[in-house]
């Protein structure tokens, strides 16, 4: 197909369209890879934004997913040209991935700006690869489409389906248990991962590549499709093919998030029972637009959402099967009462019309609105003197027999002394306590590691008890559950009432009346206040203490300060 020219004059023509030394160097050198004289005819550049890597399992087949993109480019007329950013595994990456979410955005910001670059596709898949391509883009504002690597298929062991991380977790607690042997966890190791592709439970990847489709941002379909389904390369195809008519049609990111699409996601994410690490993810994305999105929506809008999914770690079933139920065009569909219907998306359509005709092909994963899986799906958001900027906890995840509760806080200083004390036979500790630990929010870890799920005491565990109320300044795994309070603000590190708790103050928790309180007088924690000696950070060099200089409080998304809002792609000075 012929290349067709634009209406007007496009931002790549000002390397490649000069008749000028610049214009000469900038197409000669190129040209060492082989390019034809008419690959700078005008045509629409679409940088593909790769964060493929060895080190990260969830996106190890992205360069087979960038070559599909690449033939949907060329097929609509544009030239492709694929690009490595940093690429932010969960699994390897210490001290978290999470630190690294916004070094990762500025890679994207700098390398897109910096380029010539018409429109640009976002290859996403791991937990924090998905938040930090569209804040980079996001901040560039040039046309961008995300396409998500797809989950992994189901894991098998024996008799069982397996779930990432969520069955991690349950296997691990069934050793300290004594339920299970060292030997027969070691064994499903193999089992639980046997493809490629992101995490298959309804975790942060998972709920982030559903956020992609349902803000907008992505193509129908683009959340649920196995990684090693034929269809996902489809589904490449076509983003590389829409991403040259939305360079032709200026449809730039701006244009399409708007606070619509971010109240669409919210509800989606309450629907199928999502990620708490959606609710930071989100606010940092909105903030990188100038959109006000904050932790008071997330409640308003999730309070009334039931729970239509039946994924791990709330259900049962997996991302293929949530697939071949009719995925988030389904989910939609049942919120019609509730979504914005004119939100606009990236292949030109409302979000109602890529929805209104799906169908719900297995009613055990895909429940009615009206008949959910879980009556709680949204994300509830606490506040009181312990988190006076708010704190989160997912319900659908929880025991709603812990949902109102009082107990006397087991304090664990850092999560190294979590470590060290939570098996000692000597710990006070009973089931009706609540578990704190400190100094793990943004600044504290660095980076808000996903340690809020502590693991239950092996005494606690060998008594047959499953879950107790936990309270941090971490995050935790999408995977993971339990009665979890997470994300307190401010943190510890940053002088948050969460550091002044001790051991055998009352914790009172009401999810209903979305009450935390810290049955401590003010006179009280004003006197620990006084003797409290601060938070130093190690990190004093390199990113690590620019991050820990710069990051905001989990309730505003945990951006760097000075990444908030959008910057655009001003022409830049020539390099020679």
């Amino acid at each position: 197909m012929a290349a067709k020219k634009p209406k007007r004059q496009l931002r790549s023509a000002d390397w490649f369209g000069k008749l000028d030394k610049d214009g000469f160097a900038h197409r000669s050198w190129m040209k060492n890879q082989g390019w034809p004289d008419d690959a700078f005819d005008g045509r629409p550049v679409i940088g593909i934004c790769n964060t493929w890597s060895e080190l990260n399992p969830c996106n190890s087949h992205f360069r087979k997913i960038a070559e599909h993109v690449k033939r949907g480019v060329w097929e609509a007329g544009g030239f492709p040209l694929e690009f490595p950013v940093f690429s932010t595994g969960e699994v390897l990456l210490r001290p978290t991935a999470m630190l690294y979410r916004n070094l990762a955005a500025m890679d994207v910001e700098e390398a897109i700006r910096a380029n010539p670059m018409d429109g640009v596709v976002l290859l996403v898949g791991c937990d924090k690869t998905t938040p930090a391509l569209l804040m980079g883009a996001a901040s560039c504002d040039l046309p961008s489409i995300a396409l998500s690597g797809g989950p992994m298929l189901n894991g098998r062991y024996q008799n069982m389906t397996l779930g990432s991380g969520t069955h991690v977790w349950k296997f691990d607690a069934m050793v300290k248990a004594g339920e299970i042997t060292l030997e027969q966890f070691m064994a499903a190791e193999s089992a639980n991962h046997r493809s490629s592709g992101h995490c298959m439970t309804m975790g942060t990847a998972s709920t982030m590549a559903s956020m992609v489709e349902s803000l907008g941002m992505g193509l129908p379909t683009n959340a649920a499709i196995p990684a090693v389904d034929a269809r996902r390369y489809t589904l490449a195809h076509l983003a590389g093919r829409r991403a040259v008519g939305m360079v032709h049609e200026n449809l730039k990111m701006s244009k399409v998030l708007k606070r619509e699409n971010f109240e669409n996601a919210i509800m989606v994410n309450g629907a199928i029972g999502g990620s708490t690490n959606a609710v930071i993810h989100m606010i940092a994305i909105a903030g990188r637009l100038g959109i006000d999105i904050n932790l008071d929506d997330w409640d308003r809008l999730g309070r009334d959402i039931p729970c239509l999914v039946n994924l791990m770690p709330s259900g049962k079933y997996l991302m293929e099967d949530f697939y071949y139920a009719g995925g988030i065009p389904a989910v939609v569909k049942e919120l019609a009462g509730k979504i914005h219907r004119n939100a606009r998306t990236v292949n030109g359509k409302t979000l109602w019309e890529n929805s209104k005709d799906a169908k719900v092909w297995n009613r055990d994963v895909i429940f009615a609105y009206d008949k959910p899986f879980k009556k709680n799906g949204g994300i509830a958001v606490l506040r009181g003197n312990l988190a006076p900027d708010g704190a989160i906890i997912k319900p659908s995840a929880a025991s709603p027999k812990l949902m109102k509760h009082r107990g006397r806080a087991v304090v664990f200083e850092s999560i190294e002394d979590y470590k060290a004390r939570i098996d000692d036979p000597r710990l006070d500790i009973d089931e009706t306590c609540v578990m704190v630990l400190k100094y793990c929010g943004p600044k504290g870890y660095p980076g808000m590691a996903e340690v809020g799920n502590m693991q239950l005491p092996a005494k606690i565990l060998k008594k047959g008890i499953t879950d107790m109320v936990r309270v941090s300044d971490a995050r935790m795994s999408g995977t993971a559950y339990g009665t979890v309070v997470l994300h307190a603000a401010p943190e510890a590190a940053a002088g948050g009432p969460l550091a002044l708790v001790r051991n055998g103050d009352m914790i009172e928790l009401d999810v209903a009346k979305r009450k935390l309180h810290l049955d401590v007088p003010a006179a009280e924690l004003e006197r620990r206040r006084r003797g409290w000696n601060g938070f130093d950070s190690p990190y004093t060099r390199g990113y690590a203490k620019l991050y820990v200089d710069h990051v905001l409080q989990a309730d505003k998304g945990a951006d760097l300060d000075f990444l908030v809002g959008a910057s655009g792609t001003p022409k830049l000075r020539e390099s020679h």
